[in-house]
């Protein structure tokens, strides 16, 4: 019996050990094999659509379109969604963090003598690393799972198809509203992820370490440089545009009602999860070698 990744059905194994692992081994590789075809077919359905979302903002930019005030409204709930009400858990999880990174790091600098470091040390990481990341992580949970959903309903629903009927662009009615939201938010949420993780820092280095608040805050502000906040804001704008489009991207493409919308909406999570980590990864490797 052949099989198919897509398949339902298992080979049966057959006796003795040699076939079981060749078996086994057929079954491993074809789906990895599958998984790197939908991975590609993904980044090139992800292109695309980007493509179509950056043309219409164009227009937007030389006045060949407009956006009505229904469209604008639509914006503001989109920040609203995506920016305000991720304010709290976006800082709980930072404060947490930054409590962590503190304890962690003040053993392996007390051994040095130079605990009194620890801010500089917190500020760089969550500046530069912590703070978007962290930020995209909560936010491709939270808003990216949100819009694969309801495009995913939308879809199969029949909405996008009445959308095309009445002559209106999916791309410039549902894609461009959410990724105008989180590229203005996410930034905005990184920032303030910024500020609570330096000051769950420093709530930690004075309660438990004893480092006095003023002796924190100089060596913080002394070791950071507007090279680390710009880097930071490139790393958030690009983790936007990844989460919105790996949504938007999935929730077009659902079939099969409930469970398709289900399945769309953890798949769009876990490659978000996966392309923010890879682009975090290039972006570090860029600034190191050509900003260092």
């Amino acid at each position: 019996m052949r099989y198919s990744p897509l398949s339902t059905e298992q080979p049966t194994p057959t006796r003795g050990k040699k076939p079981l692992v060749r078996a086994t081994a057929v079954t491993a590789l074809g789906y990895l094999g599958w998984e790197a075809r939908e991975a590609v077919r993904t980044l090139g359905g992800m292109t695309l659509l980007a493509g179509a979302a950056v043309r219409w903002l164009g227009q937007l930019a030389r006045g060949r379109a407009r956006l009505t005030p229904f469209r604008w409204r639509a914006i503001i709930a989109q920040m609203v969604r995506v920016g305000v009400d991720a304010v709290p858990i976006i800082c709980l999880t930072i404060f947490f963090i930054g409590v962590i990174i503190v304890l962690q790091m003040a053993h392996v600098l007390d051994a040095f003598g130079v605990v009194r470091y620890v801010g500089s040390v917190l500020g760089v990481s969550i500046v530069r690393e912590l703070g978007p990341l962290l930020a995209a992580m909560v936010m491709s949970g939270f808003a990216g799972a949100a819009i694969a959903a309801e495009i995913g309903t939308m879809k199969v629903s029949e909405e996008i198809m009445a959308l095309r009927a009445s002559a209106l662009d999916p791309v410039a009615f549902l894609v461009v509203p959410r990724l105008l939201a989180c590229m203005l938010m996410i930034p905005v949420l990184t920032v303030i992820a910024d500020f609570v993780g330096i000051l769950g820092g420093l709530l930690t280095a004075v309660t438990l370490l004893n480092i006095p608040a003023g002796v924190y805050m100089e060596k913080t502000i002394e070791y950071l440089v507007n090279k680390d906040m710009i880097t930071g804001l490139i790393k958030a704008e690009a983790f936007a545009m990844l989460i919105c489009l790996v949504a938007c991207y999935e929730g077009f493409r659902v079939t099969g009602g409930a469970q398709g919308v289900g399945r769309a909406t953890t798949r769009s999570v876990v490659l978000s999860v996966v392309y923010i980590i890879a682009a975090d990864c290039f972006f570090t490797t860029l600034f190191y070698f050509f900003w260092p």
